[in-house]
């Protein structure tokens, strides 16, 4: 996450929580309540100026400040009006808010907001005023009229809250975790999978299965292209080789296994993975990779092999190996299958 992605959010939350302090305040000059359109005319100053600080970047003071000012002034409200206007339920809704902005500043590498402390002084907090309420009463006794509104509205608006940083939270937990997951099973170079993935989705196959076919294939005289034209060139050519591999075989798990080999798993259709195969060595071999000028002609030489039956991981690729070497020794550029 970037910072100004950040400030984003922190001007459209203070924008809502601005908008509503504004909303309360209009209530309570219609109630007639002094104190707390006293209270909330401050309140709304303090957030109009936050939009200073956000754009400052003080996203950590801008935090403090906005817990702060929620717990002060959903007590001084409640206090004041009793625990039927509801406006002792933003309580609830701060504590996803305090563990989201956890999550932020962690991906920003800014200090940390302390959640877990500041979860349990709002509980803390919201027990000794919702105690002093149900103790004592309301400051104001305001009636019923609006009380269901003012229960309603809030009600909303913290399930709003609630939903909106769970939400958030979750998808940028997953978000993340795809993200690693995609570090570490694929290769940062070529963008194909890589050996420990293959290895893994080779072992969940049945060992009983011999339809599906297994193939290593190996570009030609890669150390002479690194030699010749420079290894920034090999990493162009493994790029366009791996990207023309997924072009042709769109049906297949393709792993870059170490080097200039790649491991290729193709589907239970062993004539259709079979021309599959012969397309991709053609169309590799019949285009030269353009590097800076230069035309590097490039083929493969590509081992194939199906499973025999109850044979291991290990044997099957031993298998294809012997095929490739087979390929190298009889003039490379080619594909072994009987």
């Amino acid at each position: 996450m970037k910072i100004e992605s950040a400030q984003k959010i922190a001007y459209v939350v203070n924008t809502v929580m601005l908008s509503t302090i504004f909303g309360f305040l209009i209530f309570f000059i219609k109630m007639d309540i002094p104190f707390l359109v006293y209270f909330s005319i401050p309140t709304a100053v303090v957030y109009a100026m936050m939009y200073l600080m956000v754009y400052k970047k003080k996203l950590n003071l801008y935090l403090w400040i906005v817990y702060g000012g929620l717990i002060l002034y959903t007590s001084v409200t409640a206090v004041c009006l009793g625990e039927s206007y509801g406006f002792h339920l933003y309580c609830f809704s701060m504590i996803p808010c305090i563990y989201t902005t956890e999550y932020m500043s962690f991906k920003l590498g800014i200090k940390s907001s302390r959640s877990f402390y500041i979860s349990i002084g709002i509980a803390v907090f919201y027990l000794l005023f919702m105690g002093y309420v149900s103790r004592n009463g309301p400051v104001y006794d305001v009636g019923k009229k609006y009380a269901s509104f003012f229960l309603m509205f809030n009600s909303i608006t913290v399930f709003c809250y609630l939903v909106f940083y769970t939400n958030y939270l979750i998808q940028s937990i997953i978000k993340s975790e795809t993200k690693l997951l995609d570090i570490a099973h694929k290769d940062r170079l070529t963008g194909l999978y890589n050996r420990h993935y293959m290895l893994d989705k080779l072992s969940e196959l049945p060992a009983e299965n011999t339809s599906e076919l297994l193939a290593i294939a190996d570009i030609d005289d890669f150390k002479k292209i690194n030699d010749t034209y420079g290894h920034n060139a090999g990493d162009e050519v493994l790029r366009v080789i791996s990207r023309k591999m997924r072009e042709s075989c769109t049906d297949c798990e393709i792993a870059r296994w170490g080097g200039e080999e790649f491991l290729i798993l193709c589907s239970d259709n062993k004539q259709d993975s079979l021309k599959l195969l012969e397309q991709m060595h053609t169309e590799i071999g019949s285009e030269p990779v353009i590097f800076e000028g230069n035309h590097i002609s490039v083929t493969l030489t590509v081992g194939v092999s199906h499973r025999e039956h109850g044979s291991s991981i290990d044997a099957w690729i031993h298998q294809i190996d012997k095929k490739l070497y087979i390929g190298k020794k009889n003039g490379k550029n080619q594909i072994v299958y009987q």
